[in-house]
Parts: structure tokens; sequence; C-alpha cells
């Protein structure tokens, strides 16, 4: 039976055959602080993972996620760790106990150092994972204290597609109380992603929450930045935009 490492290699062999200078430098565009990459695209490393794992059928869930870990403990580019991300994501709805939430958050403290990978990982593979076990949900929450910054973003992102969502045959309407007390500790984290989270989950709170968010907007206007206050008013309609971006901002 081949080894984590031979495993590696099978995939980090096609991922370098896939690769091209060209994609490489498209993909450095959306990263101005800089990004360790190959060259693949999101199609590209979707194909190695459905190759993958159509040739290695016999691979257990457990085995799945050691080979996943494998890759992130080895990795030196970034679709690497997006692959040991994906590899899993067919096996997490059903399989897997609810300890490996406390796993995520390791590796969004150790392995995640950009926000594509943050939003990758939790838009994904940890949405499908709560998908199966919504009370697990809240137990994000103290990911807005974590010393790493991207795992604080995590804490807002891992929120995004649950504000409304139907799950089984109920809808799982989330806490407005989470998501607002949420953004009112993150709001004077001075990194940019996270604020750009904080936008991004008032947004996503104001299509079903207009008001409430409007309302979490004038209580703490002084502590909003422009960028974010923008961020999250974009779905409102134009007369509340006008009105909260009258808001004095310091």
């Amino acid at each position: 039976m081949n080894t984590c490492n031979s495993y590696w290699q099978c995939i980090r062999n096609d991922l370098i055959c896939i690769s091209t200078p060209e994609k490489a430098a498209a993909s450095r565009r959306y990263f101005p602080a800089g990004i360790n990459c190959l060259g693949a695209t999101a199609q590209d490393i979707k194909s190695i993972i459905y190759n993958f794992q159509t040739e290695y059928k016999h691979i257990t869930a457990d085995e799945i996620l050691e080979i996943s870990e494998y890759i992130l403990i080895n990795a030196e580019f970034n679709e690497e760790k997006l692959i040991a991300f994906g590899l899993i994501n067919k096996f997490v709805k059903n399989n897997y106990d609810d300890n490996l939430l406390q796993r995520f958050e390791f590796w969004l403290e150790t392995y995640a150092n950009n926000w594509s990978l943050v939003d990758d990982l939790c838009i994904k593979t940890i949405y499908l994972f709560l998908m199966a076990r919504p009370h697990l949900i809240g137990q994000t929450h103290h990911w807005v204290y974590s010393n790493i910054s991207w795992c604080r973003r995590a804490s807002n992102v891992v929120l995004v597609k649950f504000i409304k969502r139907k799950i089984g045959k109920t809808i799982f309407n989330l806490n407005k109380s989470l998501v607002f007390t949420q953004c009112d500790i993150l709001l004077k984290d001075k990194d940019e992603f996270v604020q750009k989270s904080v936008g991004w989950l008032l947004k996503v709170t104001s299509v079903h929450h207009q008001n409430d968010v409007s309302n979490f907007i004038m209580l703490n206007i002084e502590s909003f930045k422009r960028s974010t206050l923008r961020y999250a008013i974009e779905k409102m309609d134009a007369v509340t935009k006008e009105k909260l971006l009258s808001l004095p901002i310091k």
C-alpha cells in the first residue's frame, strides 16, 4: 500500500504538469503581499482531486484525512494546501466526529497564510462539515479571539452561508446576536482582511435583516472604517445606503 508521501508525490507531479507560469502570474495579481504558487487554476485543482479520488477509490475517509494533513505539513505552494482541503470535501458530511472542528481551527492558525486559503476552507470544507452539524456553528465564535488574524477572519467567513440556510427539510436561521457580537469585537481589528470579513458578514446578513444591520451600523459608526461600511451596505436599498454613507466616520 502506498504511503502518504507517495500519494503526495503523485498529486504534486500532476500539479506540476498542469501548472504554467502564465497561470501563476494571473494568480499573483490577487495577492499584493505575494504568494508562493505553481500556477494552477481552481478548475485544475478540482480535476486533480477528482482524478486522484477516481484512481484511489479504496482509500478510506480516515486515510484521506491523514493524507491531507501530510500534504499540509509538507506543502510549499498555495495550490497544494488547496488540494489538501479539497481532498476531504466529499467525506466531511458523513464521516469524522465533531472534534474535526478543532482540527480545522488548527489548520487555520497553522497553514492558512492568505485570504484564499481561509475562504476556501471555510466556504467549502467547513461549510459542508457544519451543514451536517449545525449545532456546532456557535462553537466557532471563540475564533474571534485568536492571535492569528487569518483565524479571526475565518470566524466571520464561516458564518456567511448560514444566515438563512435550508438544511434538510428545515430552514436554519443563524442567531443574529452572534453576528453582531462578532462584528462588534472585530470592528476595531487592525488587519484589513479581518475588516473585510466584517463587511462581508454584515452584507450577507443585511439581505435578511437590513434594519438590524442598519441599526448596528448607526450605533457603531465611530468604529467603522469607510471601506468596511461600503462593503456592509452593498446590498441595501439606495435610500438606506445614502443615509448610512452620510454618517460621520472618524
